[in-house]
C-alpha cells in the first residue's frame, strides 16, 4: 500500500467517524448548487472553482504501458465493428448504447468525424446511430433491451460529437445530429417520472438510479453543447439521485430501501456532480464508500458489473480531484492493463467484448482530457 492510498484511508475513516448519519432515508436536502444552462459553474468557497483533475497532471499519468494497451485495444474495437457501422456482439447484435460507447471510446483518443486515424470508424458508428433514431426521438435499434440505457449513451455521444465538431459547420450531417440530439434531449424531458428519474423504457412509469444517472449525463452533454436543457428537469434528477444514497454513502437501485453497491454508487456520485453540484456532504460520503468498497488493489470489488462501476468511479475521481484522483487513477489503471487479453480486447461477461473494450477505453483514456464532457 502506498503512503498516498494509507493516507487517504485514514481520511475516510475519520470522515466517516466524524459523521453521525450520512443521509436519512427519504429526507434528503433540496438540491443545492444545481447548473442551469447558460450559468456559470458553481465554485468552492472564497470563490475559488473546485479543483477536478482537469487541470492538474499526475506525475507518470501516462506511462508506456499504458500507451500500448490504448493502442492495442484501440485497434481490436476497431476491428470489430459491424458492417452497418455498429457495434455490439453475438448477444445484443447491432446496439445503439454499445455503438456510442465504441465511438466515445475512439473520440477519446481525438477521433472525430473528418479527423484522426479512426475518423472513418466515428463516422460509421455515427451514421448507424442516426439510422435508428425514430420521429419520437428514441435513439434504440430493433435489438435493443431497455432502450433507455441505449438512448442515453447514444445521446451522450451526440452530444459530445456536436461539442467536438462546434456544431459541425453548416453542413447536411451537422443538421441532421442537431435535430437528433435535440429530439433525442427532448424525450429524456418528456419521460421523467414523478420521482425525478428514468427506468428502461420511454414512459414516465418507474426509475432507477443507473438508467437516470444516464440521461443526466447525456443532458449536461447537450447543455455543454449548447442545446436548453430545462433547469428543472436537473433539479428533479438531483433530488432523486440524493433520495437514493443510503446512510453508509452507497446508493441504492431505486427509492424502496435496499443495500448499496459500488457500481451504482459511482454512477449516483457521478450524476451529481455532472448535474452541476460540486460541494456536498452527499459526495464525500460517496466517494469514501467507492474508496472503502472498490479501490482497485485494495478492496474487495464485486467482479458483477465491473467494467460498468468503473466507467462511471473513475469520473467521479476524476471530478472530485486531488487525493481522490491521485489514489485511484494509478490503481485502475495497473489493474485494467492487467486484465487486457492477448487480443487487445477486455471482455465484460455479461455484455461482451465490445462493450468491455469500449469501456476500459474509455476509463484507461481519461488523462487524455479530449472528451467534453470530463471538463467543467
Amino acid at each position: 500500500m502506498t503512503q498516498r492510498v494509507a493516507t487517504l484511508l485514514c481520511l475516510v475513516g475519520a470522515m466517516m467517524a466524524g459523521s453521525a448519519v450520512a443521509q436519512d432515508e427519504g429526507a434528503a436536502d433540496a438540491p443545492a448548487g444545481v447548473e442551469a444552462p447558460g450559468e456559470a459553474m458553481p465554485v468552492g468557497e472564497g470563490g475559488v472553482p473546485h479543483a477536478t483533475a482537469e487541470n492538474t497532471v499526475l506525475p507518470d499519468e501516462m506511462t508506456p504501458a499504458l500507451n500500448e494497451s490504448i493502442a492495442d485495444g484501440l485497434r481490436a474495437l476497431a476491428d470489430s465493428q459491424r458492417d452497418d457501422g455498429a457495434f455490439g456482439g453475438q448477444r445484443f447484435g447491432s446496439n445503439a448504447g454499445i455503438t456510442a460507447l465504441a465511438c466515445l471510446a475512439f473520440m477519446a483518443d481525438g477521433n472525430i468525424p473528418g479527423r484522426g486515424e479512426y475518423a472513418r470508424n466515428v463516422e460509421r458508428g455515427l451514421e448507424f446511430i442516426l439510422s435508428v433514431t425514430n420521429e419520437t426521438g428514441l435513439i434504440a435499434a430493433d435489438t435493443s433491451h431497455g432502450p433507455m440505457y441505449g438512448h442515453g449513451f447514444a445521446t451522450l455521444f451526440l452530444g459530445e460529437v456536436y461539442g467536438m465538431t462546434a456544431g459541425g459547420g453548416d453542413t447536411a450531417q451537422s443538421r441532421r445530429v442537431h435535430d437528433a440530439l435535440v429530439r433525442a434531449c427532448r424525450l429524456i424531458v418528456q419521460t421523467q417520472n414523478d420521482e425525478g428519474g428514468w427506468r428502461y423504457n420511454p414512459v414516465p412509469h418507474d426509475a432507477d438510479i443507473s438508467v437516470t444517472i444516464c440521461q443526466i449525463m447525456a443532458l449536461r452533454s447537450a447543455r455543454n453543447a449548447g442545446i436548453e436543457v430545462p433547469k428543472e428537469t436537473i433539479d428533479r434528477a438531483v433530488q432523486y439521485v440524493r433520495d437514493s444514497q443510503n446512510p453508509d454513502g452507497g446508493f441504492r437501485y431505486q427509492l424502496n430501501r435496499g443495500p448499496s453497491a459500488w457500481p451504482r454508487s459511482a454512477a449516483g456520485v457521478a450524476s451529481l456532480y455532472y448535474a452541476g453540484v460540486y460541494e456536498d456532504e452527499a459526495l464525500d460520503l460517496g466517494l469514501a464508500y467507492l474508496i472503502r468498497q472498490a479501490l482497485p488493489g485494495q478492496a474487495p470489488a464485486a467482479q458483477t458489473h465491473y467494467y460498468y462501476g468503473h466507467y462511471y468511479a473513475v469520473q467521479a475521481m476524476y471530478l472530485a480531484g486531488g487525493q481522490w484522483w491521485a489514489a485511484w487513477w494509478p490503481a485502475v489503471r495497473e489493474e485494467l492493463i492487467s486484465r487486457q487479453r492477448d487480443d487487445g480486447t477486455w471482455d465484460d461477461p455479461a455484455n461482451g467484448s465490445a462493450y468491455g473494450t469500449a469501456s476500459a477505453l474509455i476509463i484507461l483514456q481519461m488523462p487524455k482530457r479530449y472528451l467534453p464532457i470530463f471538463q467543467k
